[in-house]
């Protein structure tokens, strides 16, 4: 038991981690069959709905600019991405999904959904996911994470955030 959590805090905690240390795993399968890993698959979902400077893409992937750098290298190695120069700053290079990448990631989304259904989402009612969600989405902001809408929830306003 870890000191100083009170019983719900604890019972959380203890979720969280057989979900990351037993459920992902399990998740990340149905992408590592096809030779991605987690981030690889959530660039390329994200590329799935447009275009994008790799900068935005590092904010909106919560990721390094040179974790990025090394992800996106090797989705252009295997077909997947393509890079040219942004149209409006010619220092920037923008990321774009090709016809190969879109076909793996709709290979992959059915067994990818299915397996979230599987570990998480099935065991919940509506309402439990609903809550889940909320939680999980102040968390994330919390940390800097972008979420949502692609900005920190307490930063959704109209305004710069760094988030995309």
């Amino acid at each position: 038991m870890v000191e100083g959590l009170d019983h719900d805090e604890q019972r959380a905690w203890q979720g969280l981690l057989a979900v990351m240390l037993v459920g992902i795993p399990q998740v990340e399968r149905t992408f590592r069959t096809h030779g991605l890993v987690h981030i690889e698959y959530g660039l390329l979902n994200t590329l799935a709905t447009g275009p994008l400077r790799l900068s935005d893409l590092a904010t909106l992937g919560n990721v390094s600019i040179s974790r990025l750098s090394h992800r996106v290298s090797k989705l252009v190695e295997r077909g997947y991405v393509q890079l040219r120069p942004d149209e409006n700053d010619g220092r920037a290079s923008v990321a774009e999904i090709t016809a190969e990448g879109r076909a793996v990631v709709a290979a992959i989304a059915p067994e990818h959904a299915r397996a979230l259904r599987e570990v998480l989402f099935d065991h919940l009612t509506p309402a439990q996911v609903a809550a889940l969600a909320d939680a999980m989405q102040s968390v994330g902001a919390k940390l800097g994470a972008c979420m949502e809408d692609g900005r920190p929830k307490e930063q959704a306003g109209p305004g710069p955030t760094g988030c995309g």
